[in-house]
This record gives C-alpha cells, sequence and structure tokens, in this order.
C-alpha cells in the first residue's frame, strides 16, 4: 500500500507541473528531502526519480519562467566558488574513488542551492516553498514521534518514513532539522495564505511542533537536546512575554521529566562527562587529527579523508567492565567519521572550503537579521509577514550552525535548500523594496508585497 501511496503521490505532483512547472521546483524539493523511491519496494524504486524531477525542474525553469524578476546574489556566488573547490579537490583527493561516491551527491545540493533562489519571484512561491520544506520533513518527523510516544524509540533504533540511515532518516540529522524547522511552522500558521490562519491550522502547527520536539527523545540524539535548549533560549530574544514564556518552559519541562524513557535520560547524562564516554572521547580524538591534517595539507584532502585517521584516547574507566573498574581505559581505533560539519569542511576541503562555507552562513544570518531590524516596525498588512520570516529563518539557521558542532552535514540538501530560500527571499525583498520611478509631479505609490501573485506559468 505504501509503495502505490508514493507512486500515486509522485505522479500526480509531475503531472500538475505542466500546468504549473514550478510545481516541478517544488517537487524536488520534496523528493530530495522525502526520498520516496527509497520507501517504495517497487514501482518508484525501479525509476531515476531524482534525475527526472530534476531535470524536468530546471527545464521547466529555462523554457517557460519568467526570468525578468530573477536575481542572482552574491551567496550564489560563494556556492559557486564552492562547488568549483569541492570540484578540485575531488579530482585531487586522497581517497578518490570513495571521494567520486560523495562528490556525486553534493555538487546536486549545491547546484540545486544556486537554482532555487532565482524561482522565487514572488512572495507566493516562497510561502510555498517554505511550506513544502516544512510538510515533506514533517513526513519524516510525524511517524517517527509517533512510534516514540507508543515506546519505539531508542539510539540507532527508531524507524522513521524508511529504512534508513543516512542523509535525514540519521538521528541526530533529523533532531536538529526538526528543532530547526519550529519557527518556520509557527510563521506558516500565522502569516500563510496558502493554508489562511485558522483554528485547524493552528492545531496542526501544535501537533507538529509537539512531534519536532519529541524527535529528540525517540532518536536520543543528544545533539537533538543541545539544539532544543539552543531554540529555547533564541525565542526570548522575541517573545512578548518572557516570564510567562520561561514560567510555562520550566512547568513543562518538570512534568515532561518523569515520562522520559530511563535510557534517554541517561544517554543525555553522558553530555555532563565526555571523557566517560567513548562516543564523545572518539569526536575529541578526530577533530585533533583533523586540526593537525589541516596543518600539513592547508587545501584540504577531499572528501571522506577521514578515512586516514588513526586515533588513540583515553577512558576513565574500561567500558569492558561495565563501569566497575576505576583502571582507564585506552581506545585505538582508525577511520572515524568527522562528527562536526566544522571539521568536515577543515577536513576534505582544507581552510579555502572552511572560510568559504563560514562565509556562506555568517552572511545569510547577517542578511536575515539586517531584513529584521528593516521591517519589524512596519504595519502594512503586505509588510507584517517579512520580518517574522526573516527571523524564523535566522532561528533555524543559528540551530543548524550549533547542531552543525557535532553532526557531519556540511553539505545536507535540506540545509542547503534552507540556503536557498534565504537567497531568494533577500533578492526579492531587494527588487520590490526599491523606490518605482515615476515621472515628476507624480505621486508616489508605494509597491505592493501582494500575496496574490501568480505561482508560475
Amino acid at each position: 500500500m505504501t509503495d502505490y501511496t508514493f507512486f500515486l503521490f509522485f505522479v500526480g505532483f509531475v503531472a500538475l507541473g505542466f500546468k504549473r512547472p514550478f510545481l516541478w521546483v517544488l517537487c524536488y524539493c520534496y523528493v530530495d528531502i522525502v526520498s520516496p523511491q527509497k520507501g517504495s519496494w517497487h514501482l518508484l524504486a525501479s525509476l531515476p526519480v531524482s534525475l527526472i524531477v530534476f531535470a524536468a525542474a530546471v527545464g521547466g525553469w529555462l523554457l517557460v519562467d519568467d526570468k525578468r524578476d530573477s536575481r542572482f546574489t552574491y551567496r550564489q556566488g560563494i556556492l559557486c566558488a564552492l562547488l568549483v573547490y569541492c570540484g578540485i579537490t575531488t579530482l585531487l583527493a586522497d581517497f578518490p574513488v570513495e571521494a567520486l561516491g560523495k562528490w556525486s551527491w553534493v555538487w546536486k545540493a549545491l547546484l540545486w542551492a544556486i537554482i532555487l533562489p532565482l524561482t522565487l519571484r514572488t512572495r507566493l512561491r516562497i510561502e510555498a516553498t517554505a511550506l513544502v520544506l516544512v510538510l515533506s520533513l514533517g513526513a519524516i518527523i510525524i511517524p517517527g514521534a509517533i512510534k516514540t510516544v507508543l515506546g519505539g524509540g531508542g539510539y540507532g533504533t527508531l524507524r522513521l518514513l524508511v529504512d534508513d540511515n543516512t542523509g535525514l532518516f540519521e538521528g541526530s540529522t533529523i533532531s536538529l532539522a526538526a528543532i530547526a524547522v519550529i519557527p518556520l511552522i509557527w510563521w506558516l500558521a500565522r502569516f500563510g495564505t496558502i493554508f489562511p490562519k485558522h483554528w485547524t491550522v493552528t492545531l496542526f502547527a501544535v501537533a507538529l511542533t509537539g512531534a519536532c520536539i519529541l524527535m529528540p527523545v525517540g532518536t536520543q540524539a543528544r545533539t537533538g537536546l543541545v539544539c532544543l535548549a539552543v531554540m529555547g533560549v533564541l525565542v526570548l530574544r522575541t517573545v512578548k512575554h518572557r516570564f510567562l514564556y520561561m514560567a510555562l518552559g520550566s512547568i513543562a519541562l518538570m512534568v515532561a521529566v518523569p515520562f522520559l524513557p530511563k535510557s534517554f535520560t541517561d544517554r543525555m547524562n553522558t553530555i555532563e562527562n565526555h571523557k566517560a564516554d567513548q562516543s564523545a572521547s572518539t569526536r575529541l580524538a578526530v577533530w585533533g587529527w583533523t586540526w593537525n591534517y589541516a596543518k600539513d595539507h592547508p587545501g584540504g584532502g577531499g572528501f571522506e579523508v577521514y578515512l586516514a585517521n588513526k586515533v588513540r584516547y583515553r577512558l576513565k574507566s574500561d567500558p569492558a567492565s561495565d563501569g566497575n573498574s576505576s583502571e582507564p581505559a585506552y581506545i585505538e581505533e582508525a577511520g572515524r567519521a568527522f562528527h562536526s560539519s566544522y571539521f568536515e569542511m577543515l577536513g576534505e576541503q582544507g581552510w579555502p572550503g572552511l572560510m568559504l562555507w563560514l562565509w556562506l552562513h555568517a552572511s545569510g544570518l547577517w542578511q536575515m537579521e539586517r531584513i529584521r531590524r528593516k521591517w519589524r516596525k512596519r504595519t502594512g498588512p503586505d509588510e507584517l509577514w517579512v520580518a517574522p520570516l526573516a527571523n524564523a529563518l535566522m532561528l533555524g539557521h543559528v540551530v543548524y550552525m550549533v547542531g552543525a558542532l557535532f553532526v557531519g552535514i556540511a553539505y545536507q540538501p535540506f540545509i542547503l535548500m534552507l540556503v536557498g530560500l534565504q537567497c531568494g527571499f533577500w533578492s526579492y525583498l531587494k527588487r520590490i523594496d526599491q523606490p518605482v520611478r515615476r515621472p515628476m509631479g507624480q505621486a508616489r505609490h508605494p509597491r505592493p508585497l501582494a500575496g496574490g501573485e501568480p505561482l508560475g506559468v
């Protein structure tokens, strides 16, 4: 049944694109996030789904879309530079075969982040893209939250929409993404025009937010808990009733703790003492190895260079003794992943790649904050949505940058789509906020930010 559901939804989505080609852009976002071909055992599994929709989306934009309002931003230029540099390091990689495997999907993610902003010419398109990103991620989160409530969670054992442990289906990654998308959920609930403000929309937003919060519990990912704490602090910046918010948050936390599974609380307790936790000790050792590697190879070693590492670290007690021994243990491992986007970029792309990556994200935070400050006091009915969207995108971005300290997702397609959405949003506002040229003596009429613009041709 699942096979037919995925297939019929995909075929229907693609068919609608012949009427409105921009829907192919949205369809590719859906396919890249949900990966319906992984959840299908026959119909979609036998088709190059991603290639078909990518060709349709790019072809539809090139052939029939109106490009007069498309603008190329400097952040897209940074993405282009990063794409070219990653290509060069792939050619010179220490592990050429393995590097080509990762390059096969990284270049698509970077290229899509470059193309996506060029299609976001109207408010409706920006909103539609945000909606598809949220609902597509929700298709993964909601089943995971239901299984968590029913007792099916666990570190590395929670089965999400498909039986896979890569990309957004990996526990730490989906926990981070789930927390990062919460502000966008509430922006859509408050300012959305596709699904206007209504009690049913608010109820769904509450339920989806609850599902997002449950993801760190179900996956037992410490990164998710850190991201949730960061989000809770960030919201204080803009919430109207801070003390009420803190009081309700504290009460909710006290009520929730007794219901948390013991395996979750035990795992979260390891955050306090990394020296007694093998996973945390491994990460620190790998980060040290990466730093030393970058000293000798400042240009990076190409994708999957972590395969060259050999690390030795000390634990407070021998893990084989079940915690009963006070004798320290020395562990040796090889080929351990970076477990940090920052060290992933440093090891694979060297200092040039890391600087480009940091520039890309830092400039995004600066742009969203600039938009928020510029538009927050505007009260026009077609202007109220702007500052909250900038704030939502910025909060999600900050959560990603914090979570990326502990997860190797520097090239995660979902995050790069959010970057593309930021670029399109910035470009759109730069265009419509320009004063309209008029003949001398003619009264000035501000250009509207109407939400009723056409979705596509």
